[in-house]
């Protein structure tokens, strides 16, 4: 007679370290631990980047004095950012306004010869709105003189000037106070402009809250 085999004793059977089944198990255990500590580990990883302290102009280059240092959690952007580990670049200005605590983004620096725009100072009379900013834009309207020591209608000069510096100024006695207005102005308009000045011509500023340049 042939011993009948126990289904019991054959679930209670110790299983062996060379089982693929347990190895597979012990694998899959590990995998998912290291995947948490690595998430736990990135999410308190922080990067010490540049940042601008009170604003930094287009056109004017990066140096200890107008950045601070700032630690932050950047993840898969950190490469778009200047870190404090790479340092200052050199031989690069900001071809884009970065604002006052803003972090240093690369894509704002570039060579000098690539600036498209440059600044020009304005002197204006009349006050200038709330709003009219470093950063903001302005339309730039201009009035030329006239045979009759006054001036002809005003006309659009510039559209969507962009501000860089904002300063109060005065005439030469003192009597009297001036806004000098920094605008950038590309190459294009830049004859135009230097001329109505050179000629005396009467320049009022409008802020454009539409933005950008046409």
């Amino acid at each position: 007679m042939v011993p009948e085999v126990s289904a019991t004793a054959a679930r209670l059977k110790r299983p062996s370290w060379k089982d693929p089944r347990l190895l597979a198990g012990i694998l899959l255990v590990l995998v998912s631990v290291a995947g948490v500590v690595f998430l736990v580990g990135s999410a308190d990883r922080t990067t010490e980047v540049f940042a601008a302290r009170d604003g930094i102009a287009v056109g004017e280059r990066l140096t200890e004095e107008n950045v601070v240092r700032a630690k932050v959690r950047l993840g898969d952007t950190e490469s778009q950012y200047i870190t404090a580990e790479s340092g200052l670049p050199e031989g690069v200005v900001a071809v884009q306004r970065i604002g006052r605590d803003q972090l240093v983004p690369r894509a704002s620096l570039g060579a000098v010869d690539e600036l498209d725009r440059k600044p020009v100072a304005l002197s204006i009379d009349e006050t200038l709105p709330a709003q009219a900013v470093a950063g903001a834009r302005v339309d730039v309207w201009v009035a030329q003189p006239d045979a009759r020591n006054g001036f002809s209608e005003p006309k659009l000069l510039l559209s969507g000037a962009e501000i860089a510096e904002v300063t109060a100024g005065s005439t030469a006695l003192g009597s009297s106070k001036k806004t000098v207005l920094m605008v950038l102005v590309e190459d294009s308009h830049m004859p135009a402009l230097l001329g109505a000045q050179a000629n005396g011509a009467k320049i009022a500023v409008v802020w454009n809250p539409g933005g950008g340049a046409k």
